[in-house]
């Protein structure tokens, strides 16, 4: 006698209404300059001869991918802020479980492909053309988007398999299939397995970072010319940034086993990896290269 759910009751981080103004207006900005640095960063790639470097093309992607991410979560929550209304239908929930499981992996194995870009290019930069060449270049980008699609698919299927009887409310801001097999009073086994594989999915590239990074380091540190360790470090401390903060909230929020009494810092360790790094990635990226300051220069002489 189950009465399957066709809505889902999202919850928001509270119900003090002037803390409800104060978060509305800062997920606004933040989506704004989150559109407009990936944007102007897609538009800078693809105009300025200057930054036809594999580290930019992948930067592009990375910032594609960012705009997506931004995208499938946060206008949802401005439009449920102004309407008061937190609610998303069940084919509504499976599309952002799909897109937005689809992105995520997506942007795991970007990073681990710019730690790869970076670690060839300082430990090995006379095989760097040919190591990074356009046509491996497309191969690992390919590839991070089918591994994210594959994700995707298969976070949809664990979520078709689910039937929501009991319970129909998600303690997030978004449809994330942990919470949904939690919500779920049907056999669970299928989409454990499935969400238990793709998280291990993140594994490999948080370790191609890591072991890139640790060789990274060591290089530098071999380096005699203080400004040669300042200039690779400078290079390099952009991506660790961004990388750091992106599996850390990943790790927290899925690696980590925890009862569901002690998931309280699930949503603000989610804002990190759903709005915050998306808006930091092209600032960070752009802020202290001089490739792309050269490159905003001439095309505002163009202009």
């Amino acid at each position: 006698n189950c009465t399957q759910a066709t809505e889902f009751s999202l919850v928001g981080f509270t119900e003090d209404p002037a803390i409800q103004v104060i978060l509305f207006l800062l997920f606004l900005l933040t989506y704004l300059v989150t559109i407009l640095e990936n944007l102007g960063m897609i538009t800078l790639i693809r105009a300025s001869p200057l930054l036809r470097s594999p580290m930019y093309y992948l930067l592009g992607n990375l910032a594609f991918v960012n705009l997506c991410t931004s995208t499938i979560i946060t206008p949802r929550i401005l439009v449920g802020g102004l309407l008061g209304k937190q609610g998303m239908a069940y084919a509504g929930c499976m599309a952002q479980v799909f897109t937005f499981g689809m992105f995520l992996v997506t942007e795991c194995f970007l990073l681990a492909t710019m730690a790869y870009d970076r670690y060839v290019a300082i430990c090995h930069p006379l095989l760097y053309p040919l190591v990074m060449s356009p046509e491996c270049c497309s191969w690992l980008v390919t590839g991070s988007y089918l591994l994210g699609l594959t994700n995707g698919v298969g976070q949809t299927i664990g979520m078709s398999s689910l039937s929501f009887c009991s319970s129909s409310t998600i303690d997030l801001f978004f449809c994330d299939i942990s919470l949904l097999i939690s919500l779920s009073t049907s056999d669970t086994t299928l989409s454990l397995f499935i969400l238990r594989t793709s998280s291990l999915l993140s594994v490999p590239s948080m370790l191609v970072v890591l072991v890139s990074y640790i060789a990274i380091i060591s290089t530098v540190l071999s380096i005699s010319s203080a400004e040669g360790k300042c200039k690779a470090f400078s290079t390099c401390a952009a991506h660790l940034t961004t990388v750091s903060t992106f599996y850390g909230a990943l790790i927290f929020m899925y690696l980590i086993p925890r009862s569901d009494t002690s998931r309280g810092g699930d949503k603000w360790a989610a804002v990190l990896y759903t709005m915050v790094t998306p808006m930091l990635n092209p600032l960070i990226y752009s802020l202290r290269n001089q490739e792309v300051k050269e490159a905003w220069r001439r095309l505002r002489k163009i202009k």
